[in-house]
């Protein structure tokens, strides 16, 4: 049992999920961090060590595109540690390609993980957080606000967060749960090496579109040489996990609030929010 608050973050094995996880045991909450497979914990142990935080830190087993997993995990913190606080939606995965050549079944792993996964997390956390008053905070992207070329699967996939996470944060907020959906841009970690693209067998596959393909490869491996560090959109969530009012939409750089004003005045969400939250207030008597 702890005193602690409690949050619960998925995909912590590295990257933007580890770094989290780090940062909210070092902003004193006891940290559930979670993944699929809990022999890849090395790195995120080696760092909580480092940061002095390991005792803030638990590593539990759970995959987003398995139900029973998830339930079983969430219901074992629960009754742990006799609440949950916050859930820290960042577990993804990515897929570079277009339909004409990949057909649907990337496009639907893609959802299984991004979106689904997302989904059914917050479908078992909600219950928990309503009696906890907490936070519901999921690591969308850019991605979600503009589509990209060659990653349409992958921003399909954001898009669909975004709307869903729209529409539950006014009815969440009447029972006292904070939803915010934190956008990151190009960040410098794990998640890229681990799509363990074949850069020259896409190109030789791509048969009409490899002119295409390859400016987009081209810019987009500028783009990460220059990018944002998995510390830098962490610190950004640990904003809206601690804030006494955190906005509905954060991005974590400068490059990214820039990106995502070319499509959103509204950037962090609050006049959406401000006229959807009004259809269901209760009225006053």
């Amino acid at each position: 049992m702890s005193s602690s608050n409690t949050v619960l973050i998925t995909g912590t094995s590295s990257g933007i999920g580890l770094a989290t996880a780090v940062a909210s045991a070092k902003a004193g909450w006891q940290t559930i961090a979670t993944m699929r497979d809990v022999g890849r914990a090395g790195a995120l142990l080696d760092a909580a060590n480092e940061a002095g935080v390991a005792g803030l830190i638990r590593v539990e087993a759970l995959d987003v595109t398995d139900p029973g997993s998830i339930s079983a995990c969430v219901q074992q913190v629960v009754a742990d540690y006799g609440r949950l606080d916050a859930v820290i939606n960042n577990a993804g995965a990515g897929y570079v390609g277009t339909i004409e050549q990949t057909g649907l079944e990337p496009v639907r792993n893609v959802m299984e993980v991004n979106y689904f996964g997302v989904v059914e997390v917050t479908h078992a956390a909600m219950p928990h957080l309503r009696a906890s008053g907490g936070r519901l905070i999921t690591v969308t992207s850019v991605g979600g606000v503009i589509g990209q070329p060659f990653n349409e699967a992958y921003c399909a996939a954001k898009f669909a967060v975004e709307g869903f996470m729209e529409s539950l944060a006014p009815v969440a907020a009447t029972v006292g749960v904070h939803v915010t959906v934190v956008e990151p841009g190009a960040v410098a970690s794990e998640f890229v090496a681990s799509q363990q693209i074949d850069i020259a067998g896409l190109l030789a596959a791509a048969g009409p579109y490899a002119p295409a393909l390859k400016s987009y490869i081209e810019r987009t491996q500028g783009a990460f040489r220059n990018a944002q560090t998995s510390e830098g959109a962490a610190a950004s969530i640990i904003e809206a996990l601690t804030a006494e009012e955190p906005p509905f939409r954060v991005q974590t750089s400068s490059w990214a609030r820039g990106f995502s004003s070319t499509k959103l005045a509204d950037l962090d969400g609050s006049a959406v929010q401000m006229v959807t939250a009004s259809w269901v207030a209760q009225p006053v008597h």
